[in-house]
């Protein structure tokens, strides 16, 4: 997929096997062991490796001389981090929980986490075929490995295609992303990764898709700038479509989970949140939304030590 300048820079934030080896000072043989036994994290995109900055940072934090022991007690300010849901980010303010929420992708949301920087984050990563064990788990297990989180299912979510009321481009599967403008999210979001998943499911090369700069942050986002015209189709969620009034076209269904701090997890702010996620005004409104199935709202998928 190509991005709308020609002479844009590769992203900083996804290195190669190399770089990482240069970074560690290390032999990029072992960096391949590294990930043979799960110790580093790191994404396939188009089947290639990639290790987001932020997460090897990370990572790098918990393997310094400072010790795990310590981080573990230090305070954590009350933010929800990762990737934007407009169920959730609906439910933090009704709710009353008292978070705040720095929502800048699936990817980002993990760092900031494993760095001591939020009680939690949202994550829709996928890792292989759809299915029920096919999201989040092994990115939390990666990047947070040995850390006290627990990982628990939010909502069931409908993403798919988001394009201009009509679909005056006949876009109906991925494969007629070909030669079209689409807005993409940023590299640390989840839809990001699905993106190139999806892309390269339908055999389309890397630079068939031209890409809008710049990418949107939230899915509101990217619905916006399909209805202000600035692309013809991007990837989001049904719900958005639905509020925009803009066409869609399902693609996967995917399962958005939540990644919490297991000490914070009884504090009160996630509390109120959890409670009010239970009543009927809250299922009520992810009916209203669109494209959400939450009966599996608070199912652990994921109990570190």
């Amino acid at each position: 997929m190509s991005a709308s300048h020609p002479n844009a820079p590769l992203a900083p934030e996804l290195l190669t096997t190399r770089e990482v080896a240069l970074l560690l000072r290390i032999k990029e043989r072992k960096v391949y062991d590294l990930v043979a036994t799960g110790e580093i994290p790191h994404v396939r995109v188009t089947g290639k490796l990639l290790f987001p900055r932020a997460l090897i940072d990370a990572w790098l934090g918990r393997h310094s001389e400072y010790s795990e022991g310590a981080a573990a007690l230090q305070e954590r300010p009350s933010t929800l981090a990762g990737s934007h849901d407009p169920l959730l980010d609906w439910a933090l303010r009704e709710s009353g929980s008292g978070l705040a929420s720095f929502f800048d992708g699936s990817l980002d949301g993990l760092a900031r986490l494993a760095r001591g920087e939020a009680i939690a984050a949202g994550l829709h990563l996928h890792e292989g075929t759809a299915g029920s064990d096919d999201w989040n788990r092994a990115h939390v297990e990666r990047a947070l490995r040995g850390q006290p989180v627990v990982l628990v299912e939010w909502a069931w979510r409908e993403q798919g295609l988001i394009l201009p009321a009509g679909n005056p481009g006949a876009i109906r599967t991925a494969r007629d992303l070909a030669g079209k403008r689409l807005i993409p999210r940023q590299r640390e979001a989840g839809s990001f990764l699905l993106l190139q998943h999806l892309v390269t499911a339908e055999g389309l090369a890397a630079d068939a898709i031209e890409l809008v700069e710049p990418p949107a942050r939230t899915e509101t986002e990217v619905a916006q700038a399909v209805a202000d015209g600035k692309a013809e189709v991007g990837l989001g969620l049904a719900a958005v479509a639905r509020q925009q009034r803009l066409d869609f076209v399902p693609l996967i269904r995917e399962r958005y989970d939540l990644v919490v701090w297991r000490r914070s997890w009884f504090e009160p702010p996630l509390q109120r949140l959890l409670a009010f996620c239970r009543t009927e005004r809250f299922a009520t409104r992810a009916r209203d939304l669109g494209g959400y199935d939450v009966t599996g709202f608070g199912r652990v998928h994921y109990n570190g030590p």
